[in-house]
């Protein structure tokens, strides 16, 4: 991947659509991720690890943005190269 393509992503990963999209996302799967790992920790009223909690909301909006980044920028190289 070039530099190009990179600089690309940067710009697709701060549209509108993509940083709203990517945060629903986040809001979901962290909310499920933080049940599954911090579950015992909030029922039993053990110390909660807050970094694994921002984790598991970090990283599945770093994984949606990035996916819809590629995907933008595999859709616009194939419209590129049919022009």
């Amino acid at each position: 991947m070039g530099i190009f393509a990179l600089s690309r992503i940067g710009l697709i990963l701060i549209q509108r659509h993509v940083v709203r999209n990517a945060f629903r996302v986040s809001l979901v799967v962290g909310a499920l991720l933080n049940a599954i790992n911090q579950g015992p920790a909030l029922t039993t009223g053990q110390e909660i690890d807050w970094l694994k909690v921002l984790l598991n909301f970090v990283v599945p909006y770093s994984v949606a943005s990035y996916s819809a980044a590629r995907n933008q920028i595999e859709w616009m190289s194939r419209n590129e190269s049919e022009n």
